[in-house]
């Protein structure tokens, strides 16, 4: 029962790691001497200088913002009241409050991944852009905290 645990504290934290890893890191796309995520643009001329502006005021782009910043507090708050049920919930009982803000984390994710990949077309400043890693975590973030969050409602606390 402690492994069980002490895998799901892991893999909870590594989810929080992941969100905060492509919520904050500059490589949501990535090209020639360009950079961008969703804080700024950055653009790094022939003489190595790198200059970055913030990024437009796009709507869509608030929106990813917002739901990124959603997914990590959902999946704090997440932590949190699993440390608390964890004290306090009767034998027998289930996670269902932290399966259910874990489950909320992972569809602000894949919200904030989805708006981000119909709409980057508008904003990007590249003309060859690919996607970064920060992105790509992301959406590796997404299904690990589904998986987390069934896991919080399937879970029972035993003595």
């Amino acid at each position: 029962m402690l492994l069980l645990l002490l895998g799901i504290i892991v893999l909870h934290i590594a989810i929080l790691v992941l969100l905060f890893v492509s919520t904050i890191v500059s490589s949501w796309l990535v090209g020639n001497g360009y950079s961008a995520d969703l804080w700024q643009n950055c653009s790094g001329p022939a003489t190595g200088t790198w200059q970055c502006l913030t990024s437009s005021s796009n709507e869509w782009l608030q929106s990813v913002q917002a739901m990124m910043i959603l997914s990590i507090i959902f999946s704090v708050l997440s932590l949190f009241l699993f440390f608390c049920q964890l004290f306090t919930l009767t034998k027998g009982g289930r996670f269902y409050l932290t399966g259910l803000f874990q489950v909320l984390a992972a569809v602000c994710v894949m919200a904030g991944a989805s708006i981000f990949t119909a709409r980057h077309t508008e904003w990007q400043t590249a003309e060859v852009a690919s996607y970064g890693f920060a992105y790509i975590l992301a959406w590796v973030a997404f299904p690990l905290a589904a998986i987390s969050g069934i896991i919080y409602i399937i879970l029972r606390k035993r003595e």
